[in-house]
């Protein structure tokens, strides 16, 4: 039963994004019938398979296997262009004009790492005094967040050219969060 709701949520979502990429396709003129149909089939879809299978297990599967559907019709129409010859093959900025500096770098892997690890740590301390809900719930949140503020953190300190502007940053997101979190742990 799993199998067919899986291939019913694949063709009906793929069904939705053919009549979708239609409608979007011819730019000149409004087609709201398709966009409708489209709209529509893969929330017929969504629907059906939650009635169907169950509301968790149906609707989990068919969100799934519809989203397969949708990505199958976009990477059919994926086309490779090469670069406009007018202007340079990147979109982002060099990160420093001239000679590198190595002390730049090891100052950044600072800022990102320990110190970029620390912020997250004050928000994620932050989150699970703060939030409301069940405490296990927060902590486990918390936890979660931890990781993927990190990250964030470090991509974003990685590509500021402002070495003071991330040290302020991290520094007010550290010193913020830690204090946020103890100030409801006084209360």
């Amino acid at each position: 039963m799993s199998a067919l709701g899986a291939l019913i949520g694949l063709a009906g979502g793929g069904g939705g994004a053919v009549l979708l990429r239609r409608a979007w396709a011819d730019r000149t003129r409004e087609r709201p019938g398709l966009i409708a149909g489209g709209w529509g089939l893969i929330a017929v879809t969504i629907a059906g398979l939650a009635l169907w299978i169950g509301p968790v297990r149906g609707t989990a599967i068919a969100i799934g296997a519809a989203g397969l559907g949708v990505l199958a019709v976009v990477a059919h129409g994926y086309e490779r262009r090469s670069a406009r010859s007018g202007r340079g093959a990147s979109l982002a900025p060099e990160p420093l004009d001239g000679p590198s500096r190595q002390w730049r770098g090891w100052l950044k892997g600072l800022l990102a790492g320990p110190l970029g690890m620390t912020a997250a740590m004050g928000l994620a301390f932050c989150y699970a005094t703060w939030a409301p809900g069940d405490p296990r719930t927060r902590i486990i949140i918390g936890g979660l967040l931890m990781p993927v503020a990190w990250a964030l953190a470090m991509t974003w300190t990685l590509a500021d050219q402002r070495l003071l502007r991330s040290l302020a940053v991290l520094t007010g997101t550290t010193i913020a969060g830690f204090a946020l979190a103890a100030l409801k742990g006084m209360a």
